[in-house]
């Protein structure tokens, strides 16, 4: 029997969690599982499908809990989880969910402005979901954000963001993405920003979350690619943004992303016309054009 063949890439899906957390309408549970079904059909490996917060700062992630219940698990597609604190760690293991997320800043301002607190508090305060999911085998990703540029304190130094990324390592996440938040970076900022991370952290313990706020979502993933990176995070058709940054539109959308690794010979283990499908079917559930320019291309009729 012939092994199968791993990925060059990996892709870990946001979209119905960061991307549906900034979206105006609210969806029901089955048509969040609905997005959850076609996304893991597409062959995505990752899929964060909810946080568990509090419904008073993001109302859109409510109803997480159904969610994770309603599923109809692939064995081998990882249903993550945001848990930014202990409680939002217990509502996430009695939904059975399998592998978690916290949160960090790299700007000191947007930390303060966007869970009012500092850095270094925001650590404190997931520290004990990094012990009790250790104590449990249930693995932690941490996202880092703006790691490239803060809508409030201007460019963001790498050495910055090395000390936090390393400090996450070292209390025990398995990786840490690197949200350029705001999408200011460029692929020469990428290139400098990595350079310097991995003189110390092993490209395997970094991911990348770019947002498509200027356009340069697809030449930074280049960038790291270049860098030796290879887990991006992506969103269906360009779903998302950030509440607490100013014009900062959706995450790179998973369709464009699938599309340049297609030409530069790279794997990802997901069919494109599969996921243009479900970017399709969260569209019309939300009543909005897809911001995938492949999708569009592909379908101009109905993009």
């Amino acid at each position: 029997m012939t092994a199968a063949i791993q990925p060059d890439v990996k892709i870990v899906e946001v979209g119905p969690r960061d991307g549906l957390q900034n979206e105006q309408q609210t969806l029901t549970a089955a048509q969040k599982i609905q997005l959850v079904h076609l996304l893991a059909a597409s062959g995505l490996p990752e899929i964060e499908c909810g946080s568990f917060v509090s419904p008073k700062w993001v109302p859109q992630m409510a109803n997480s809990a159904e969610v994770f219940h309603g599923i109809d698990r692939h064995h081998d597609v990882i249903y993550s989880a945001l848990t930014p604190n202990l409680r939002g760690l217990e509502q996430a293991i009695d939904a059975n969910v399998q592998q978690v997320a916290v949160f960090a800043s790299a700007s000191e301002a947007f930390s303060h402005k966007n869970i009012n607190c500092s850095i270094d508090e925001s650590i404190e305060r997931f520290t004990p979901v990094l012990e009790k999911a250790k104590q449990l085998g249930i693995p932690v990703r941490a996202y880092l954000s703006c790691v490239m540029g803060c809508p409030y304190e201007g460019p963001v130094a790498a050495t910055q963001v090395e000390k936090i990324a390393e400090r996450l390592l070292e209390l025990g996440c398995f990786e840490v993405s690197l949200g350029d938040t705001i999408g200011v970076g460029t692929a020469f900022d990428t290139k400098r920003l990595l350079q310097q991370l991995t003189k110390n952290i092993p490209s395997s313990k970094l991911a990348l979350h770019c947002h498509d706020t200027y356009g340069q979502a697809l030449a930074n993933i280049y960038a790291a690619l270049k860098c030796d990176i290879r887990t991006f995070d992506a969103s269906v058709s360009g779903l998302g943004g950030c509440p607490y940054a100013k014009g900062a539109s959706g995450n790179v959308a998973t369709e464009d992303l699938v599309y340049m690794l297609q030409g530069a010979g790279l794997t990802s283990g997901v069919d494109l016309d599969l996921l243009i499908a479900a970017g399709r079917y969260i569209d019309q559930q939300l009543g909005r054009q897809t911001q995938s320019k492949v999708a569009r291309a592909r379908h101009p009729l109905n993009g």
